[in-house]
Formats: structure tokens, sequence, C-alpha cells
């Protein structure tokens, strides 16, 4: 008669079936589909899901007792049916916050498919929908769209510190490390590899192009960079911080120009020379200067500020030559009622007290935040079939506080790596786009940390700029959407040779 072992007689097989049976596992949804662009048909498979980061687990000795579930990444990878995976590029992107996840840049900009929301003084309102977009990546790349830590379905695994993940570092670490696992499942280790990011996920990708080199020996074709801010101090107004208020003029006057604050209609172009030109001269200098100024000298400076941002005279002299964004945004519609949003700020939205200093909320961001939210939420399950009964967050406060303590007592600084990264790697190529409209990454402000990159003279070449006439997600304005594929399609095929 044969009996079954009893398995209390095998206590390491019994101990290694619970581990297996307590770690996390991937959990994908795949489906295919096919999109028509300008005549062209793309077959794609979608791929839709979570995938776990593994941690070495050590004893004291240091033998390898094996590997630990440290977070369960959601991701949505796209890749275009019958190509060669070693010539065909891939881009990694991912959005900003810190807290957010992928959705702005799936449905907005690279995605097969795009929401349907209207424009500045034109939004369709709800419900909302989705529709094909003409003007998808896909068509030159494929692409894996990656929600960090803690952002859209995101999670730690059981017993882990969901805080652990919330900080400049461990931030890298992970986005890095999923990236470096989904190369090496896909195959795809000799294809041309992009990171493309947007707001903090472009200081996020001037650090993954140092960390990818030197932790996973990965270097890059590309690094898209949209809406980018690589240096802190560049937007910083704490009093004796003037640097910001130079780099904000410009789109004070972009804004000012679009509100018809300006006066006599002149080509945008023009007056945005004429701003970038006071801010680095004249403007800064009399920043700098401070209690030396001249009397006289204080009153031109705020004469010209006024004429070129549709403020009053008064009103720059009272806040020292130095108006803070919130009251920008507050004082330039004043007469009207309205103020002007922080993300765009061709949007206008209107406050409960008209006489206050400050916003009540960012009208660009209560312009999206709904649109984007509702579809993605219907995409993943009905068209990418993909379940889940989690919260999709978006700019979730869980990343909250997050830790720069890699960056004590200074600013929040990646343009030293991202110049490391060029050096070593001279064939890296880089694209910075940026929205005139945009205060949150204000577009002169990118220009002054490019300018102080201290990169070789030759390898200037390998930078590429591109301004839109829109702000922060330039892509909801359908012409600059049109034009940034353009320039984002021109790029990956110059970069990925």
């Amino acid at each position: 008669m044969n009996e079954t072992p009893d398995r209390n007689d095998a206590p390491e097989e019994k101990k290694d079936a619970q581990h297996a049976a307590r770690r996390p596992c991937d959990e994908v949804s795949v489906t295919r589909h096919s999109l028509n662009v300008n005549g062209r048909t793309l077959n794609y498979t979608a791929t839709a899901g979570t995938m776990v980061l593994l941690e070495e687990k050590h004893a004291k000795d240091g033998e390898f007792e094996g590997n630990k579930g440290q977070a369960s990444i959601f991701f949505v990878a796209y890749a275009l049916d019958d190509q060669e995976a070693t010539t065909r590029p891939v881009t990694f992107a991912y959005n900003g916050g810190p807290g957010s996840p992928s959705l702005w840049l799936h449905l907005g900009l690279l995605g097969p498919r795009r929401v349907v929301m209207g424009d500045a003084g034109g939004l369709t309102g709800p419900p909302y929908r989705l529709t094909d977009n003409e003007f998808t990546l896909l068509a030159d790349t494929d692409l894996v769209f990656i929600d960090p830590v803690s952002t859209g379905y995101s999670r730690v695994t059981e017993g882990e510190n969901p805080g652990d993940f919330h900080g400049f570092q461990k931030d890298i670490e992970s986005v890095g490390d999923f990236i470096r696992l989904w190369t090496t499942r896909a195959g795809r280790w000799l294809s041309p590899k992009f990171l493309l990011g947007e707001s903090y996920g472009t200081l996020r990708s001037a650090g993954l192009s140092g960390y990818l080199q030197e932790r996973h020996g990965m270097f890059l074709s590309g690094l898209m960079l949209i809406s980018a801010i690589l240096d802190y101090a560049t937007v910083d107004t704490t009093p004796g911080h003037d640097l910001a208020y130079v780099t904000h003029l410009p789109t004070q006057t972009a804004t000012a120009w679009y509100h018809d604050k300006l006066g006599e209609r002149r080509p945008l172009e023009t007056v945005l020379r004429e701003a970038e030109a006071f801010a680095d001269n004249e403007y800064s200098s009399a920043l700098h200067l401070g209690a030396r100024l001249s009397p006289d000298v204080r009153l031109k400076i705020a004469q010209r500020y006024a004429r070129l941002t549709g403020l009053s005279e008064q009103f720059v002299l009272n806040h020292d030559l130095r108006v803070p964004l919130s009251r920008f945004c507050k004082e330039l519609l004043r007469d009207q009622g309205l103020t002007v949003g922080r993300l765009d700020s061709r949007f206008t939205g209107i406050d409960r007290e008209k006489g206050g200093s400050g916003t009540d909320y960012d009208p660009s961001y209560a312009a999206i935040v709904g649109p984007y939210t509702a579809t993605l939420n219907h995409y993943v399950r009905q068209e990418l079939g993909f379940q889940s009964d989690l919260a999709y967050e978006v700019l979730s406060g869980r990343t909250r506080p997050w830790s720069n303590k890699d960056f004590e007592n200074r600013h929040v600084r990646v343009s030293d790596t991202l110049r490391s990264a060029m050096h070593q790697n001279p064939h890296l190529k880089v694209l910075v786009a940026a929205g005139y409209y945009d205060f949150a990454t204000p577009y002169w402000a990118m220009r002054h940390t490019f300018d102080h990159l201290q990169l070789d003279p030759g390898l200037q070449k390998n930078i590429r700029e591109a301004f839109y006439e829109a702000g922060h997600m330039m892509y909801v304005h359908l012409p600059s959407l049109e034009q940034q594929y353009q320039d984002l399609s021109a790029f990956i095929k110059w970069a990925k040779t």
C-alpha cells in the first residue's frame, strides 16, 4: 500500500512552499489591437498589469537566502507586432509630482488612445471619452508606462513600509530596477532605449541616466524631458533667493500676452525676447543690488516690469520688485473676477473672494484631473482587461512627506548627474520641451539650468529644445500635440542612430 509522505518529515520543503504561497505574483492582461495612423495600420499588443520587484535577501554572514518582494509596480506596455527587437526602440515613460502616475503622458500624448476634453475656453465637460490618438509615438517606438510606488495601482508588498519608497533615491532605484527587470524579461537589452519623463519625471530621468549606467550597465540612447526641472534653486522664492523671480518673469509676460493685458498687440515671440532680455539684464542686476538700488532706478525697473506683465507699477513696487506667483495669478485678471492657472496659465478660475491675495485652486489642474481619471479607470478595465478594486491614485497625498535627505541643506539638483552621464556616454541625446504658459516648471528656469550644465562644448550638439504655446501638459492644446509628436518622432530617429 502506497502512502503519502508526512509533510512534517520535510520541514525545508514545507518552509519553501509556505514562502512561495506568500510571495506576491505578477498579474497581467494581454490584449491585441490595431490603429490606423495617416493611412498606416498599427497592429500592436498591450500588456497591462503589475510586476513584482524582488530584493535579494542575505543572512548576516552574507549567505544568499532568497528573494523578497518589495513592491508591485503597475505598468502598461505597448509593442508593435512583427518588429525586430534589436532595432525597435523602446521608451519608458512616467509623470512626476512626486506622487503622480503616468496617466497624463499615457492618455494625453504618447499612447494609442487619448482623452477628448477640449481646451482652455472650450472644455467639453463630463461625461468624458477616449478617441484614437493619431499622434501616438507608438508609430516610432514601443512604449512602457510606469506608475511609481503608491501611485496608480502600484503598492508595496505585505510587510513593507510605503514611506521607504517616498524619497529621491529610493524612487530612482525602484523605477530603475523595474526598467532593468522589464528589459530583461522582454529581451530588449539590445534595443535603443529612451526615457521620457514629465515634470518631476524629468528630475527622475536625469537621476536614472546615472543610476542605470552605474548600477546596471544600461546606457541609453536618449532622454525626452517634458516640462523639465533639474534644479530646485531655479524656482525657490524663499526670501533671499532672487533667481526664481528672474526665471518666472518671461512666463508672466506670456500669460499677460495671452490674456490681452499688454496693450498694443505684438507677436508673442517678440514680447518674449524682450522679457527674456530684461530678466537677464536690468531686472536681475536690480535684484542683486537689493537695498543699494537707487530710488530712481527702482522706479524705472517697476515701470518696465509692469509694462511686460500687465500689472500696475504700484503693485510691483509694493512687492519690492518681487511678485510671488500666487499674487500674480490672483492679480492679473482681478478686474474680471478671474484667476489664472499654475500648470497652464491659459486656464482661468473663479475664487470665493475676489479681494484675496492668493488663489483658492489651480483652474488648469481642475480642468484636466476629471477627464484623465475617468477615462483611465474605464480604459484599463474595459479595453485593456486589467481588473483591480484598488483606487487608482492620482497625485495622491500618500507619498507625503517626500524625502530629499540626500540633499540636506542644499537644493535638489540632478543636473550634475546628467552632465556626468553625457560625458560617460557621449552618444546620449537630450530633448527638452517646454510650454510658454507653464508656471510649475517655467521655460526660462529650464534654460538657466542647461546654460549652467558645464557640459563639454563638443556635446552641446546632443541637446535639442522645443517650445510650445501651451502649459505644463502642452499636449492638451491640439496644435501643440501635433507639433510635439513631430518633434519627438524626429528626435527618436536622430538619437537612435
